[in-house]
């Protein structure tokens, strides 16, 4: 084997562990929430330790692409590792739960360089995009195999050690990520200095945080049109008018908006935004359903079959790519989520367990899996080379931003379907007034079904399965419209690597 393609497949080992560091660090630390409170308290601010790394990750993702556009690819990868580590290793010394939050933001910050440019590397690296795109889905496998070990990793630390080991197990590994990348991975300097778009990137934070923090707060700690959400919406709505009139007009964007003219570009953004919505609502409805309506005592077993599945389907992507339009993958892929969103729509009490499993795997397999990985290709080979990182992190971006709408608009529609379920009850059972805001949700069902009359819990499991179903309405909509945006990408398709991108590739690799 020559040096340089030694060098290569340590770039690429470095890639994979950096990304599996970061992604499995979530589903780790939510199997590790319990014993955290035991430790340290906080229950009542217990969400807000997934809230401040989304908000943290998403917000600086597209800055950290650009930027590594501009400076460097290796050199913004090496300090969101060393931002993550140091979040990690700041977490696993935390005495309360308020300094976990603020060091998760840390942590956050981190991930948003790690995942975009992972993704950004490896098309920079490879001249042939037939091999980017196949390296892209095993990069996409290592998201999915990361989400079905962690929960079980991340419950055998906390009980068998500590619930800060969950943190500081990421630290070897970054480390490994980080001194494999510095020897074998040498990039061009910049002839001359890029100028920051510094108000960009204000602004962009500025609307990407109000607008999240609104979707996270409204219906849960402030009414939808209280002024503290309205507030937080116009501030997101100011800020983003104000940040393209800053980036039409900027020497070096933040974000060039010029990319979107291409239209797999936004056509990409926008199903990313789609996939967002059925995945983020998936995962976070499903493991309800299974310990709510059907019983069971471990909710990840409905999720496992689904990340298992997305392996498989980004790696299948990635070979499919080389030889069918980008077009009818993701037509296909957006009619696979119709199908899988109209099953959804229709779980029922009663139905068989193998049947929500096979849900599940349609939804990994067909319509998560092969956008996680085409996306990224296709986005890359639709842009010019000193836009790769800003466009890897759009994928992410979009899918992120999806995601929480498309969980915060379902978690609207479950709950009100819950509140007249719940006044149901009170008439029909005879169950104090009182008493109706409890059966409203769903956790007093599962920790208090086996002290509830027969009679009621299984009105209530028919309810809360209603309500999940119905939920999963939005999902419908959003596929079908994702649908109709891919008939209109374009007919490209994958092309053959010339001279000048190969000769590029090795001033980067060499």
């Amino acid at each position: 084997m020559s040096t340089a393609s030694k060098k290569t497949g340590l770039i690429v080992l470095s890639m994979a562990l950096g990304l599996l560091m970061a992604s499995l660090d979530n589903t780790i630390v939510s199997a590790s929430m319990n014993k955290v409170i035991e430790n340290i308290g906080g229950f009542e601010k217990v969400s807000w330790v997934f809230t401040a790394y989304m908000l943290a990750s998403t917000s600086t993702m597209l800055i950290f692409g650009k930027l590594s556009d501009m400076f460097g690819r290796k050199r913004f990868y090496l300090i969101g590792i060393g931002l993550f580590l140091l979040g990690s290793a700041l977490c696993g010394t935390a005495q309360t739960i308020d300094q976990l939050i603020w060091y998760r933001v840390i942590q956050g910050i981190g991930s948003g360089s790690v995942f975009p440019i992972s993704f950004s590397i490896i098309f920079t690296l490879f001249a042939d995009p037939k091999q980017a795109a196949k390296l892209s889905g095993v990069m996409g496998a290592v998201f999915g195999l990361s989400s079905v070990a962690g929960p079980q990793l991340g419950t055998l630390i906390s009980e068998q050690m500590s619930w800060r080991w969950c943190f500081y197990v990421n630290l070897p590994i970054g480390f490994a990520s980080m001194l494999v990348l510095v020897f074998s991975l040498r990039e061009s300097k910049a002839e001359k200095k890029p100028r920051i778009d510094y108000w960009g990137a204000i602004l962009l934070v500025a609307s990407t945080v109000s607008v999240l923090m609104a979707l996270e707060l409204g219906g849960k700690d402030y009414a939808w049109g209280s002024w503290q959400i309205v507030g937080l919406f116009a501030l997101g709505a100011l800020a983003g008018a104000f940040f393209i009139g800053v980036e039409r007009k900027a020497q070096e964007p933040m974000l060039p908006l010029s990319i979107f003219k291409n239209r797999l570009v936004l056509g990409i953004s926008l199903l990313c935004f789609c996939q967002g919505v059925i995945m983020f609502s998936a995962i976070a409805y499903l493991p309800l359903y299974a310990t709510a309506v059907l019983g069971k005592t471990n909710a990840n077993g409905v999720l496992t079959p689904m990340m298992a599945s997305l392996i498989g389907g980004a790696i299948v992507s990635g070979f499919f790519v080389a030889r069918i339009r980008f077009r009818t993958i993701l037509f296909v892929n957006m009619a696979l989520g119709i199908v899988a969103a109209i099953l959804l729509m229709n779980l029922r009490s009663d139905m068989p367990y193998w049947q929500v499993i096979a849900i599940m795997i349609l939804l990994g397999l067909g319509v998560i899996g092969p956008l996680m990985s085409l996306g990224q290709t296709a986005v890359a080979l639709s842009v010019q080379p000193r836009y790769i990182g800003i466009s890897s992190s759009v994928v992410g971006f979009w899918r992120n931003i999806g995601g929480v709408i498309g969980a915060s608009v379902m978690a609207v529609l479950v709950n009100a379907s819950l509140k007249d379920s719940s006044r149901e009850a009170v008439s029909k059972f005879s169950i104090p007034a009182d008493q109706a805001g409890s059966l409203a949700n769903p956790e007093t069902v599962v920790r208090g079904a086996a002290g509830m009359p027969a009679d009621l819990l299984a009105f209530m499991r028919g309810e809360i399965g209603g309500a999940i179903s119905h939920g999963f309405v939005l999902a419908l909509f959003v596929m079908i419209a994702g649908a109709l945006v891919a008939l209109t990408v374009g007919g490209a398709r994958y092309r053959k690597p010339d001279e000048s991108t190969a000769a590029q590739t090795e001033a980067v690799s060499a």
